[in-house]
């Protein structure tokens, strides 16, 4: 089954150059296709290692948002740009996380990208295990935005993590029918298959999902004294709960929208 990659690059401070040369003969082994939609900060070397494994790039417009603000233009952006690949089946994927699982979890991979075909959207989460591998402050917001998704669409799944796997009429229609420029994405392209009706969605949970970031930071991973005292520094933090905490509202606030009528209790 023919697969084409979409995802999103930018890496402004140049550290994935090395993770990237390893890894890309398993991507272009596994995949037919590769799409990437680069920031105007993407180093310009590892997008010339991306070309010559003959990836599609396509740069981001200056002139638009950036940050959690444009994401969703750039998710969309690259899933059009993933269409003319013409393959029956798309993996979105943040590209920092794929290059993780693909270098430590290969043969999950592998297994994952086997199942793909079986629905519109194959939402791609993380097992217990590999959730309580990220700071507190991730883990936290995260259940809080799932256990959300799954009272409002009935349907759990780790949706705060952007792993979809996608049929060529999914990946079409959320191209047309989203309108999502921000982060939220990850609740949104869901809601807006749920809402257009006849698209058959499902979840599953991997290991490859695991904490990805201390692969471009391990001299901080080291000054601090290894792993664990790392993610206690980063939990230590207020500006990193802050951030989380506003992710989440913004999940929250953007599934308003997919809403009914409801009932809206008094408080004191």
């Amino acid at each position: 089954m023919a697969i084409t990659l979409a995802t999103t690059y930018h890496d402004g401070n140049d550290r994935m150059y090395e993770q990237i040369a390893r890894v890309l003969p398993t991507f272009t082994q596994l995949f037919d296709g590769i799409a990437i939609q680069v920031s105007v900060r993407a180093p310009e070397r590892s997008l010339a290692l991306l070309a010559r494994a003959g990836a599609v790039i396509q740069r981001d417009d200056p002139s638009q948002p950036v940050g959690a603000a444009g994401l969703g233009n750039a998710r969309r952006r690259v899933l059009a740009l993933a269409l003319q690949q013409n393959t029956p089946v798309l993996l979105f994927f943040d590209f920092d996380s794929l290059l993780h699982w693909a270098e430590r979890y290969p043969d999950e991979l592998a297994a994952v990208l086997s199942q793909l075909a079986q629905y519109d959207m194959t939402i791609i989460g993380r097992t217990e295990r590999a959730l309580n591998s990220h700071p507190q402050s991730q883990c936290a917001t995260e259940v809080l935005v799932n256990r959300l998704f799954a009272h409002f669409a009935g349907a759990a799944g780790g949706v705060m993590r952007s792993g979809r796997g996608l049929a060529r009429r999914a990946a079409g229609t959320i191209v047309r029918e989203s309108h999502d420029d921000g982060i939220s994405t990850d609740v949104t392209w869901p809601l807006v298959l749920l809402q257009q009706g006849g698209f058959s969605i499902t979840s599953i949970a991997v290991e490859g999902t695991e904490f990805e970031t201390q692969d471009r930071y391990q001299p901080e991973v080291s000054g601090a004294g290894g792993q664990g005292q790392w993610l206690e520094q980063l939990d230590r933090d207020p500006r990193r709960w802050a951030h989380r905490f506003n992710l989440a509202r913004l999940h929250a606030e953007a599934m308003i929208a997919f809403a009914g009528p409801t009932t809206h209790l008094d408080s004191t």
